[in-house]
């Protein structure tokens, strides 16, 4: 129970809530009547088309003879495949965030000279204001990095004398300070929150203008700096597959509405940022993480599939975990046959798991990735395939790498600030109407009652 009286329920408020409730219920089948695409989706989870973009795009099936057949999934960056786009830089030993942001940014593969000068770019704009640390990130630290984050780019508005300036050169200014400044403000706004509300030691470390995103995260948030080759690629593949999926993301589509107004850069970050810190999005590989914290309580032998198995139908049938019924990082609202991030993302967890000595923990993801698709298919009435989305792995991988589960969902906003920097241009260099979807009013009218008739 809270101590601060400010966040309690008071019984008047309950009373109130209970009023919510009863009026504020539609009726499901009028969904129906009226043909509404919840969730801006059909039935067999094909978007409804709401604006055009040259940024990603996702592929999850075919056409044949007119009918949908879902195919394995791909992920296009400016019409890139994402897999040759890792491979190529891997291939090259270079770390590939900072090219993939050029990439979406600009809808150009960087030259040697190009990218060796965006980096630098970033690299000189990897700091924060005088002070900024002490007077903003230090006072009344969150226990929610996404809170923290949001906070801080609000309070960054104050320090910019263009803060409210959109024309496309200086959004790119401003967006590429803040694609230099989020590893900065989750960082060491999560070293705040450990020092004041859990007692630990305070250090903050200044970032190294000539290493990467991920190497950066990594130094700053450990307090030896120390971190192995593998693991700074690791994060930066991870960094690379989180920085864009297309328009019709969440937060994504979040930032094209919010820009679709006029409003200032700082203000669409932030209700991207609100976006991406639900459960439903961004905070989806925190679930997932819970989740097999209670399948390695619940379940004894890690190699018995059919205990295994029962824990899974436990979870559809409300009766383990959260008792929400489902299976987390499993399925995905467009991939069917499979998440091409996930596939990208396997085989270096399991090279990780090796280097870390966490092989058992990477079989029994395996094998609940393998079997949860089959118990799916039986319990439920689908209608496209199931597959292990990218969150499936994602936290796996964040704790083999140490990172403390507050940073799970701001590594993801640190990823995808370059996504929606791209976006957020692209809205703005086309400018249209404000974006105003309808929606249907299904109360009837009244007549008013006097108050000494009611």
């Amino acid at each position: 129970m809270s101590k601060n009286p400010f966040s309690e329920i008071t019984p008047e408020v309950k009373a109130l809530s209970e009023l919510c409730l009863k009026n504020s219920n539609i009726d499901p089948e009028l969904y129906t009547k009226y043909d509404v695409k919840r969730g801006l989706r059909d039935i067999s989870g094909k978007g409804v088309l709401a604006g055009l973009t040259e940024i990603a795009d996702i592929h999850s099936y075919d056409m044949v003879d007119g009918k949908m057949v879902p195919c394995e999934g791909k992920l296009y960056y400016r019409g890139y495949d994402v897999e040759e786009l890792v491979s190529g830089f891997l291939s090259a030993g270079r770390f590939g965030f900072e090219e993939i942001t050029y990439l979406l940014l600009f809808g150009e593969l960087p030259k040697s000279d190009e990218l060796e000068s965006f980096e630098k770019l970033l690299g000189d704009y990897r700091s924060l204001p005088p002070s900024f640390v002490r007077d903003v990130i230090m006072k009344a630290p969150s226990q929610d990095m996404m809170n923290t984050l949001a906070r801080s780019v609000l309070t960054l508005y104050s320090y910019d004398d263009r803060a409210d300036d959109i024309s496309i050169g200086n959004v790119l200014r401003q967006s590429l300070q803040l694609i230099a400044q989020f590893p900065l403000l989750a960082v060491y706004g999560y070293q705040a929150y450990r020092h004041y509300h859990l007692g630990d030691s305070l250090v903050i470390h200044p970032p190294e203008p000539t290493l990467s995103t991920a190497e950066n995260i990594l130094l700053m948030l450990r307090h030896d700096s120390k971190y192995t080759e593998l693991e700074a690629k690791i994060l930066d593949l991870a960094l690379v597959i989180h920085a864009e999926h297309g328009g019709g993301n969440n937060s994504s589509f979040t930032t094209h509405v919010v820009t679709s107004s006029g409003t200032d850069t700082y203000s669409s970050v932030v209700a991207s940022l609100g976006s991406l810190k639900g459960p439903k999005h961004g905070g989806a590989n925190i679930k997932v993480a819970k989740m097999f914290d209670d399948l390695k309580v619940q379940v004894s032998d890690w190699e018995d599939e059919d205990e295994i198995r029962g824990y899974l139908n436990a979870l559809l049938d409300k009766k383990a975990f959260d008792k929400a019924g489902l299976i987390y990082g499993m399925g995905h609202a467009v991939y069917s046959i499979s998440d091409p991030r996930a596939k990208v993302f396997k085989g270096f967890v399991e090279k990780l798991s090796v280097e870390k000595g966490m092989e058992a923990e990477f079989r029994l993801f395996d094998k609940v990735e393998r079997l949860a698709a089959d118990v799916i298919k039986e319990k439920r009435k689908i209608y496209k395939g199931v597959s292990a989305n990218v969150d499936f792995y994602s936290g796996f991988v964040y704790r083999m790498l140490d990172l403390p589960m507050e940073l799970f969902t701001p590594i993801f906003a640190i990823a995808r600030i370059s996504g929606w920097s791209a976006h957020r241009i692209e809205e703005l260099v086309n400018a249209g109407k404000i974006i105003r979807p309808a929606y249907k009013n299904v109360m009837a009218q009244r007549d008013y009652v006097k108050m000494e008739d009611r």
